[in-house]
Order: structure tokens, then C-alpha cells, then sequence
């Protein structure tokens, strides 16, 4: 296998059978994909219980690797960047669950990914990447981030993952998470002014508003006063998304 210091776009491979387990438990008789295997800890658990495990490498040294020492008839390997793999060689019609220890780097790409596809997921994060996520209005960590993931998904956190279960031994902790899908509906346009105003969120909405560029007349009762007032980081996710839905019904062309 790759020496201890090999990383790849900031990946920290998992040593803790402890936490291999608990994420593969989440595997049973399920067709499960795996994005970056690493070195394979996770990998074996999910080969245990799973029905079908479809995992995607994109270092050649480690797909290599893997592919010697994992000898499993429910394995699928892939060498390719996630993000390039088509959805036939993902076999996402089949997928019924992701499981995951994700690099920070990917972190974002992987949820909105994820989002878009409406699949369940188990996922090792870096501790602050969750508090982002988990973030409520008001407070510190609330970002376009915390209201993408309240009106997308149904998160339970399951375990706490000290930063001794990786090697080489990242500078933060992490967490597993279980993120399953609210099926919300959202436009991309209204997505789009949720966005800008989260670019905006310490002003008044109004002035969010029209800071943003988001062509619309703000008079003739379009939003209440008292909702233009408020600042948008104070604004709960669903409030943001009646606010989006409102403006997108009224915005000029």
C-alpha cells in the first residue's frame, strides 16, 4: 500500500475500525456507492453487509492497491474522478444509499451532488463543515450552506470522530452524519435568490435585495414591511424560501 504521507486532494485515511463499522452498518443488503475508498477501511466493512458496493478511486496508485487486496464479488472498483463518472458507470439507478469519508475540499461538491440526485447518505465531515451545515438563523455559523441543508435534508448526527482515527492525523475532528432527502421543492431560480441574498446576509432584506440586483418593484405589497426589515441571517431557511418564491413570482423579466 501507498507510505502513511501519501494524500490526495487532502485525504486523510481511516484507521478506526470503530467508526468503519458504525458507517457500514448503514449498509446492509443495500447497493452502496463509495466515494474515495482510500486505502480500503471503510470498503471491507461495506463488502461485508452490503448487496453491492460500487466505489470510485482516483488515485491510480490506490485504485491499484485496492484492487490486490480487495477480492470481493460484490465489489465494483472505478479509476476515475467522482465527478466525471457517468451515471451508468455509477450505476445510479441502483444506488440506494452513499457512504463516505469525504475530503474537506469535496465537502460541498459532494452534498450538492447529492442534493441533486436525491440520494441518502452517511457521511464522515470535518466537525466544522457540520457545524455549517447544522447551523440555525441567528447564529454565528448560519450560511448559504445551513439553509441549503434544512430545506434538502433530514440530517442526524450519529458519532462523534476524533482526529486519531485518521493518518496522516488532520488538524480538526470530524463527524458521521445521516443526511436523508426532504424532497423540498425548489426552482433553480429561487435557489439562485437564495443565494444572493446569503451573499447579503448581515443587511435588512430590502437592501439584500437590492444590493443583490434582483429585478423587482419592491412596493404594492410584494413582501411585508416588517419582513423587509429583518435581516436576512435572522431569517429561517423556509422564511428565505417563501421570501425566493415570492420574488421570483414578481421579477421583471
Amino acid at each position: 500500500m501507498p507510505s502513511a504521507t501519501k494524500r490526495y486532494m487532502g485525504q486523510n485515511f481511516l484507521i478506526s475500525e470503530a467508526v468503519a463499522t458504525a458507517e457500514s452498518a448503514h449498509s446492509i443488503g443495500k447497493t452502496v456507492l463509495e466515494i474515495g475508498p482510500g486505502r480500503g477501511m471503510l470498503t471491507k466493512g461495506l463488502c461485508k453487509h452490503a448487496k453491492r458496493v460500487i466505489a470510485v478511486e482516483k488515485d491510480a496508485r490506490l485504485f491499484t492497491a485496492l484492487k490486490s487486496v480487495l477480492q470481493y464479488r460484490n465489489l465494483k472498483l472505478i479509476n476515475k474522478d467522482f465527478f466525471e463518472a457517468t451515471e451508468s458507470e455509477l450505476e445510479l439507478s441502483k444506488i440506494d444509499i452513499v457512504i463516505a469519508n469525504v475530503p474537506y475540499s469535496m465537502s460541498s461538491k459532494i452534498v450538492m451532488w447529492l442534493r441533486e440526485h436525491n440520494i441518502p447518505a452517511v457521511l464522515c465531515l470535518q466537525k466544522e463543515f457540520v457545524e455549517h451545515m447544522l447551523a440555525g438563523e441567528g447564529t454565528r455559523n448560519y450560511s448559504r450552506l445551513s439553509v441549503t441543508c434544512a430545506l434538502s435534508f433530514r440530517i442526524t448526527e450519529i458519532m462523534k470522530v476524533p482526529r486519531s482515527s485518521f493518518r496522516p492525523v488532520p488538524g480538526v475532528d470530524s463527524e458521521v452524519i445521516f443526511i436523508k432527502p426532504k424532497n423540498t421543492a425548489i426552482t433553480p431560480k429561487e435557489d439562485s435568490i437564495i443565494n444572493m441574498l446569503m451573499q447579503h446576509k448581515k443587511k435588512m432584506l430590502r437592501n439584500a435585495i437590492l444590493d443583490s440586483g434582483i429585478n423587482v418593484t419592491l412596493y404594492g405589497g410584494i413582501l411585508p414591511e416588517e419582513t423587509l426589515q429583518t435581516r436576512v441571517f435572522k431569517m429561517s431557511p423556509e422564511r428565505l424560501l417563501a421570501v425566493a418564491k415570492s420574488l421570483n413570482t414578481f421579477q421583471k423579466p
